[in-house]
């Protein structure tokens, strides 16, 4: 019984061994281009992020009836919790994972904050956002160039009657501080 304890002793150091150094940024800051803003991504664990963005998002119009024909710029706060699946079989296939650059699956929540506005002839006011997962991907490259794809459906609240809608969200930008962690490929 001792033997197999110890066995499995030393069988746990050396599976904790073998995934260190898998998640290749322990953070990254990152300028956006297309929707003008801040991202911060930490590492969490092995193959999982946290990726918060603060920008000037674009974003459909929830109080509108018709609201994946209507969509506007809000301020917004974004929060995913990415879980890259692939990051292994892409360093193995000696692809690139530098800067996370993997395929995500990631709960995702998004504050906007648009003030008053008029939508259909009323007046909307207050905060609304949204709560759903999202599948995506992201590239970087040794320039610093970054983007990122994510899409998915969400609940949105907020002064209107809330409802489940697509979730798209794109960022492209620039790497413009990091903490590696590995070398990546």
């Amino acid at each position: 019984m001792r033997r197999l304890l110890l066995l499995a002793f030393l069988s746990s150091g050396f599976f904790m061994h073998a995934q260190y150094g898998t998640n290749c940024e322990i953070r990254q800051f990152k300028l956006n281009a297309i929707n003008p803003g801040v991202e911060y991504e930490m590492a969490l664990g092995v193959n999982s992020t946290l990726d918060i963005r603060v920008a000037y998002q674009a974003a459909l119009e929830p109080a509108s009836s018709k609201p994946l024909e209507d969509f506007d710029f809000f301020p917004a706060i974004t929060i995913q919790n990415r879980y890259y699946h692939n990051l292994n079989s892409r360093e193995r296939r000696r692809r690139s994972i530098y800067g996370n650059s993997g395929n995500y699956i990631a709960p995702t929540a998004a504050i906007f904050s648009p003030g008053d506005r008029l939508v259909e002839g009323q007046i909307v006011d207050g905060i609304h956002g949204y709560g759903g997962l999202v599948y995506g991907i992201q590239r970087s490259f040794d320039s610093g160039f970054s983007f990122s794809i994510d899409a998915g459906a969400g609940y949105y609240v907020g002064p209107f009657k809330g409802a489940i809608q697509p979730v798209i969200n794109l960022s492209i930008g620039w790497i413009i501080s990091e903490k590696r962690w590995c070398v990546g490929l």
